[in-house]
Formats: C-alpha cells, sequence, structure tokens
C-alpha cells in the first residue's frame, strides 16, 4: 500500500499563491506518474496537472500559466504552486499517485475569495 498525505491548502485572496505538497510513503513502487485532481462544490472531479518519472508536466487548459507541477523522487513528494488564483479555483484538491494503481490523497480545501 501507498499512502498519500497532502498539505498546504488554505484561504487566499484572489490574486494570492498557495503552494500545495503530497508526500508518499509505504511499499512504493515505481511512482510513474504524480499529479492532482480538484472538485469544486456540485461539480465533478476534474484532472489539475501531472507529472510523470522523467519530470515532464501537463496541465490542464484552466490552470496553465498558473499553476505549476514538479516532483522531487528523493522525497517522493509531488508539489503543486498555485500562482495568480481565482474564485473559480475553489476546490478541494486530491493528489494522486499511479504505482501499481492509483492512489489517492485524502484531499485539502483550497479556498479563493476576497
Amino acid at each position: 500500500q501507498v499512502q498519500l498525505v497532502e498539505s498546504g491548502g488554505g484561504w487566499v485572496q484572489p490574486g494570492g499563491s498557495l503552494r500545495l505538497s503530497c508526500a508518499a510513503s509505504g511499499r512504493i513502487f515505481s511512482m510513474r506518474t504524480m499529479g492532482w485532481y480538484r472538485q469544486a462544490p456540485g461539480k465533478q472531479r476534474e484532472w489539475v496537472a501531472g507529472v510523470n518519472s522523467g519530470g515532464n508536466p501537463n496541465y490542464a487548459d484552466s490552470v496553465k500559466g498558473r499553476f505549476t507541477i514538479s516532483r522531487d523522487n528523493a522525497k517522493n513528494t509531488v508539489y503543486l504552486q498555485m500562482n495568480s488564483l481565482k474564485p473559480e479555483d475553489t476546490a478541494v484538491y486530491y493528489c494522486y499517485v499511479d504505482d501499481r494503481r492509483r492512489y489517492w490523497g485524502q484531499g485539502t480545501q483550497v479556498t479563493v475569495s476576497s
């Protein structure tokens, strides 16, 4: 089993920044891809960003140019730097890891409001 622990969520005003972290532990095999989804109230969970084992990132169009995903393989950790935050970014953010199967974090709330 792989356990994921997220941190870094909170409240921020529009235009502000937050950095999310997700640390993996347990019986890790390969962690081919690490990334983030989010789910806003009343909406389906949507993919936000992912990064493969080589460090190559991909982003949803809605966050491209504002969010940056990165990973530290030595620490088994993935990060999501979120800049220029908008109210529509408000959601619970979930990290995931594709190892032998997909594992999910417990979620961390991000609220963007004035």
